[in-house]
C-alpha cells in the first residue's frame, strides 16, 4: 500500500490527485503544518527537510520513501506509464514545465503569500518583488495555454497537475485568474476533473483530522 503523509498544501494535493488519476489506491496520513506536525521527530525521520508530502511505496519489497513533490509525480508516472508522454519531446516538454514551476511559479506564489500575509513585519519591496514576479508568470502561462490545451501541450499530464496545486491555493498570496481567459478555461476544466475533485476533498478532510486519528 502507497501511504501519503500530507496536509491541504498545494505541494501535497498533487500527489493525491496523480494517484487518482492513475488509479492506485493510496493511505493518506495527516502531518498539519499549521501545528508544526512537520517538525516532529517521527517525520523529520521521514524528511529530514521538513516540509510535505512524502511518499511511502514498496517496489518489490523495497521500500521507497521519497519527499518533493515534483520527485514524486515523476516517479509515479515512470512507475505507471501514465501522464507522461513516451516520446523524446513530450516528456522534455513535460520537463520544462515541472523545473520552470520548481524555479519559477512555487517560490514566487509562496513568497508572495508570505509577504502579504505571515512576514512578522511589512515588508513592502520583498512583497512587490515577488507579486510582481508571481503575476508575471500567470502572464506566461496564459500566453502559453493560448495555444494549447495543457501546460506541456494538448495532452493532461503531471505538468498540469505540478501547476494546479498553486492555482488551487492562489488565495494565499492573492492572486487571481480574471483577465485570463486561457488560464481560467484550463483551471476549470481541471478542477472539473472527478479524480481531482476527490483528491481535493480527501486532503481538506486533512484539517479536522488529529494526527493520532491516521
Amino acid at each position: 500500500m502507497i501511504e501519503v503523509h500530507a496536509f491541504a498544501t498545494p505541494n501535497s494535493i498533487k500527489v493525491s490527485i496523480a494517484l487518482g488519476e492513475m488509479g492506485l489506491a493510496y493511505d493518506l496520513k495527516p502531518v498539519n503544518v499549521r501545528k508544526g506536525e512537520q517538525k516532529a521527530e517521527a517525520f523529520l525521520a521521514l524528511n529530514p527537510n521538513g516540509k510535505v508530502p512524502v511518499l511511502i511505496d514498496d517496489l518489490a519489497g523495497q521500500r521507497l520513501v521519497l519527499t518533493e513533490s515534483a520527485a514524486i509525480l515523476v516517479h509515479l508516472a515512470e512507475e505507471t506509464g501514465k501522464l507522461m508522454p513516451s516520446d523524446a519531446i513530450g516528456r522534455a516538454r513535460v520537463f520544462e514545465q515541472l523545473f520552470f514551476h520548481a524555479s519559477a511559479l512555487s517560490p514566487s506564489f509562496g513568497n508572495a503569500g508570505f509577504f502579504r500575509r505571515s512576514s512578522p513585519e511589512p515588508q513592502p519591496i520583498a512583497e512587490a518583488r515577488f507579486v510582481t514576479e508571481a503575476e508575471r508568470i500567470l502572464g506566461l502561462l496564459d500566453a502559453k495555454l493560448a495555444g494549447q490545451a495543457f501546460a506541456a501541450g494538448n495532452e493532461f499530464t503531471i505538468a498540469d497537475i505540478a501547476h494546479f496545486g498553486w492555482m488551487w491555493r492562489r488565495q494565499f498570496p492573492n492572486l487571481s485568474l480574471d483577465e485570463r481567459p486561457n488560464l481560467s478555461r484550463w483551471y476549470e476544466a481541471i478542477a472539473a476533473r472527478p479524480a481531482v475533485q476527490r483528491a481535493i476533498a480527501r486532503v481538506e478532510a486533512l484539517i479536522e483530522v488529529p494526527a493520532s486519528a491516521a
